[in-house]
């Protein structure tokens, strides 16, 4: 990767220039895909990327680069570059660089490293295909894919952080397609973990299939979502999009800073039910949005956004810190080395209440429950929100109305 005396070097000539603050964001990504379609393999994909970002700070401006070379003399023109209209005397000086050691709390046993396992996903996926298929005739298409993934990094900056971490990450996802005359719908799921391959255990390839073939199925004839306002249930799981796409970036101090968020100055404030108590949290063991660090080396941890109602907290990320005030929540991520870090959520979910799903569903006469959700968006300036749901039930007098699915709402 990058020994630490250039990283040192690095760092110290940025100070030279006169930033208050420098960092290195040094990551190796390896990638490996496979994909079935008909019933055979259709493409298998494997990559590496490897490249260095720098930032530094000049107050509140925020300079970045990135190079894929790891000599001193070239990451230093990188720096003289990005500090070239705003080069000063110096006024900082670099505390000495000290690896920082966190226990490990996401294992890995088959890690992408020693072995892509191809045989045995391809095994995994081809199971899930003949469920799928064995579900119904009108079953005409299963794409299945794995994706892996394995990122290490090390991040070193002026105030002596210097931090490794290795992240991998494993992705099965399936599509189906049913088709009946001139109708036709899809099935979809895709679990996920901070994990390696072993993952696959606690998938069972038969279900998966089966799943996204009923899917499919269930909206093969079903009516059009009817119009207009009314109550809507949302189920677990993938529902909390919603709350990712309606709230969850507005509270990042990306928007905030910047006063984009219709939240910026709610802080305190009752902004929602007092039955929300909302919780962003990257500590959760092997959970997909969870990390040891984060991508400007600061411990990861459990925030709470919203209790009974009130807003309690932002995510923050290091320059949305100085730019607002509040304390950094581990909250940096970045999209990989070419990218700066910006405040972005981790595992962000609403904590559970104390009324069961019958309880909901009683007091709503005529409504719609989202049993399955898909992805959105969010205008964080006036807080309007748009998903798509990809399966869908009428409510009716209390009770879910199994014979009228609305499901094609998307």
């Amino acid at each position: 990767m990058l020994n630490s005396v250039t990283a040192k070097a690095v760092i110290d000539h940025a100070l030279f220039l006169g930033a208050d603050f420098a960092e290195l964001f040094v990551e190796h990504h390896q990638t490996n895909s496979i994909q079935i379609a008909s019933g055979e393999v259709d493409k298998v994909n494997s990559g590496i990327d490897f490249g260095i970002g720098i930032r530094l700070f000049f107050g509140h401006k925020v300079l970045y680069g990135y190079t894929n070379n790891t000599d001193e003399n070239e990451l230093k023109r990188v720096t003289s570059l990005l500090a070239a209209k705003d080069k000063r005397e110096q006024i900082a000086t670099a505390g000495a660089l000290n690896l920082n050691r966190y226990p490990i709390q996401h294992g890995c046993r088959l890690p992408l490293s020693n072995d892509a396992n191809l045989d045995s996903k391809i095994a995994f996926l081809l199971k899930a295909d003949a469920a799928a298929r064995a579900e119904s005739e009108y079953i005409t298409q299963f794409i299945g894919n794995v994706l892996q993934r394995e990122q290490q990094v090390s991040i070193f900056n002026s105030e002596g952080l210097h931090v490794d971490d290795t992240r991998h990450y494993i992705r099965v996802s399936g599509n189906t397609v049913a088709q009946k005359g001139n109708e036709q719908s899809s099935g979809s799921e895709g679990p996920g973990a901070l994990s390696g391959w072993e993952f696959s255990e606690q998938l069972d390839a038969q279900e998966l299939g089966q799943i996204i073939a009923q899917q499919a199925l269930v909206k093969l004839g079903a009516d059009a979502c009817p119009s207009g306002e009314m109550p809507v249930i949302i189920g677990n799981g993938f529902g909390g999009v919603i709350f990712h796409e309606a709230c969850g970036h507005l509270l990042e101090t990306t928007s905030v800073a910047k006063k984009a968020s219709v939240f910026h100055d709610k802080m305190g404030e009752m902004i929602a039910h007092t039955a929300v108590s909302a919780v962003d949290d990257g500590t959760m063991t092997n959970e997909w949005g969870s990390i040891h660090v984060d991508d400007e080396g600061m411990t990861t941890q459990r925030t709470q956004l919203i209790k009974d109602g009130k807003l309690t907290s932002f995510m923050v990320d290091k320059m949305g810190g100085m730019k607002t005030g509040f304390e950094p929540t581990g909250s940096g991520r970045r999209q990989n080395y070419k990218f700066a870090p910006t405040s972005r959520m981790r595992n962000t979910f609403i904590e559970a209440g104390e009324h069961s799903l019958d309880d909901m569903l009683a007091g709503v006469e005529r409504g719609i429950y989202a049993k399955k959700m898909g992805g959105g968006s969010v205008q964080p300036g006036t807080g309007e929100f748009n998903f798509a749901v990809r399966e869908a039930y009428l409510i009716e007098n209390g009770k879910i109305n199994q014979t009228s699915q609305n499901c094609n709402a998307d």
